[in-house]
């Protein structure tokens, strides 16, 4: 299945956020060091590194789910794809960190704290209003949007 042009726009905005994200909590790391809290060197940069692939990818994995999914008819395929796309991201990341924890090679803090980064992009686009709901869309007619997505519909 091909990415549409809006997951790729999604996948790299997660993607430069993620970057930007990593180099400040390797930042905080060595900062950390300075101070006698931890160790920082070469472990901690490479179990971030695929960490933050590893929800890059996870992330990849939820637009294809989303967009497989979309022209479906709710019911149980729906409803299953939508479960397996689920299971298996939670399986990457838990796996991910089980290894991590596992094998001294790897510094579990810099290996899980990058599977946090997707929320943080999208809190922060959701604060900077570059994230808009269905009824702020302009393109999109209100009457086409449901009426749960409706600015208009909620009571003060």
């Amino acid at each position: 299945m091909k990415l549409q042009e809006a997951s790729k726009k999604e996948i790299k905005r997660i993607t430069l956020g993620s970057a930007v994200l990593l180099v400040l909590m390797l930042a905080a790391f060595y900062v950390l060091s300075l101070v006698g809290v931890g160790t920082f060197g070469w472990r901690t940069v490479v179990s971030g590194l695929i960490g933050t692939v590893l929800e890059i990818l996870s992330f990849a994995i939820l637009c294809l789910t989303v967009q497989s999914v979309a022209g479906m008819e709710n019911g149980k395929p729906m409803k299953a794809r939508v479960q397996l796309g689920y299971n298996l991201r939670l399986f990457l990341q838990a796996g991910w960190v089980v290894v991590a924890f596992v094998i001294p090679v790897f510094q579990v803090l810099p290996a899980a704290i990058p599977l946090l980064f997707p929320t943080v992009i999208l809190w922060y686009l959701q604060l900077k209003g570059k994230l808009v709901t269905p009824s702020e869309r302009t393109d999109v007619p209100q009457k086409d949007v449901p009426e749960e997505d409706r600015l208009d519909s909620f009571e003060a």
